[in-house]
């Protein structure tokens, strides 16, 4: 099963501050639809997931920004599954333009019901190559 997806986005102006490079924020926008694809690409559903009563939370992000990404730039993410423990599954991004290495990050999920309880992660995630 493919643990890496790869998607464009082209930055959009209200996605950009004021000297019209794309606002710190809105990267974790573009990271979790990496995320998503690459669930999607893997058969897997967000909203099935959710419905079931399971729930992927955010407990860690780190970010390391080398270059600004500006307003109408087509940009490249690559999203990576790095390592999946039984309740915790991390990514690794990077974010390209024309090639050139833009930003690096890393999310660490976990997997809750809808009380919060900590639980498996879904068999979508079992295999990686």
């Amino acid at each position: 099963m493919k643990n890496e997806h790869e998607i464009q986005i082209r930055v959009r102006y209200s996605e950009t501050d004021a000297m019209g490079f794309l606002h710190h924020g809105n990267y974790f926008a573009y990271f979790e639809m990496g995320r998503t694809e690459l669930l999607r690409s893997r058969g897997g559903n967000y909203r099935e997931m959710e419905e079931s009563g399971l729930f992927m939370v955010v407990v860690n992000l780190e970010c390391k920004y080398r270059k600004p990404a500006r307003y109408d730039d087509l940009l490249t993410l690559k999203t990576r599954i790095a390592r999946i423990t039984p309740a915790k599954l991390e990514h690794e991004y990077q974010i390209f333009r024309d090639g050139e290495l833009l930003t690096e990050a890393r999310t660490t999920l976990a997997c809750i019901d809808r009380n919060g309880n900590v639980q498996r992660i879904p068999e979508v995630y079992a295999d990686v190559d």
